[in-house]
């Protein structure tokens, strides 16, 4: 009998794959973290009931997170990342000639599991002399630390469950904080067909600490609603401006050579069709 994983993360509206091969299933003391292969998209993870990553299309989600900010800001040496267990926005990040990469993430087991099942995501991302791996809360460590980061990534859960803080004014002021001059923050947005007030209220958020705020997508295909959305801020507006030529050289000079992105697609994801651009407008 066929074992279905389904999940119902969107009020009217489910997806289900099926669990053609269940690796892992436990509830830590934070979340419920399940793995399982699947025919289509291969190795599954899921938390809290919510597909995270698979790996068939995990590299949409992990180029356009870590690529844009990165390139776009051109000359970031400290990076700082919210989130991120399964270290596929670590890898990515690590391709580019940083100095420091801060991980805080809250639950060491999702770390360890995504290093054992997911090899093929995170690579020797974990393993890099340049990762400083702090297993904390987001939130406590943007509020109480002395660092300053070049570019902030929040590759978190949707706003539920412990990842609920990471969506707040409060916290966005922190992480403003944490920035050096010209830095940039770029968070997971939702997917605005089924989640156009999660992007309106992050964009209404982040302008309570930022002075240029926008959004750009990526087009995820185990993301119900396929269309997701990335928010972006910082208080230099001509980061967003970066042209294509400017990308290009950026990229071929750290070797950057993505299975979706490209510096053509980075300046066409900040391109939002109007529905999405009503979202956010101010």
């Amino acid at each position: 009998m066929t074992q279905w994983f389904t999940e119902t993360l969107h009020d009217g509206v489910a997806q289900a794959l099926t669990i053609d091969r269940l690796l892992y299933r436990q509830k830590t003391d934070i979340q419920d973290l399940i793995i399982f292969d699947n025919r289509v998209f291969g190795r599954v993870l899921a938390l809290d009931g919510v597909v995270q990553l698979t790996t068939g299309d995990e590299f949409v989600y992990h180029e356009m997170i870590a690529h844009v900010p990165l390139l776009a800001h051109g000359r970031a040496r400290r990076v700082l990342i919210i989130g991120g267990g399964d270290g596929g926005t670590l890898r990515r990040c690590l391709e580019h000639p940083v100095d420091r990469v801060t991980m805080v993430e809250i639950d060491r087991s999702v770390v360890d599991l995504c290093r054992e099942q997911f090899p093929e995501v995170c690579g020797n991302a974990f393993d890099d002399p340049r990762l400083d791996l702090v297993i904390a809360d987001g939130a406590a460590f943007v509020r109480d630390t002395s660092d300053r980061f070049d570019v902030i990534i929040i590759d978190s859960t949707d706003p539920i469950g412990p990842g609920r803080v990471l969506f707040t004014a409060e916290f966005y002021a922190d992480c403003r904080r944490c920035l050096t001059p010209g830095g940039l923050l770029v968070n997971q947005a939702g997917v605005p067909a089924v989640q156009g007030s999660e992007l309106t209220d992050i964009t209404t958020a982040l302008r309570t600490a930022f002075a240029d705020v926008a959004a750009y997508m990526a087009v995820v295909p185990t993301y119900y609603g396929g269309i997701m959305t990335l928010g972006w801020a910082s208080d230099d507006p001509g980061l967003r401006r970066t042209d294509e030529a400017t990308l290009a050289d950026r990229a071929a000079a750290s070797g950057i050579s993505g299975r979706y992105y490209s510096p053509a697609v980075h300046v066409g994801s900040l391109a939002l069709p109007p529905w999405i651009g009503a979202l956010i407008s101010a």
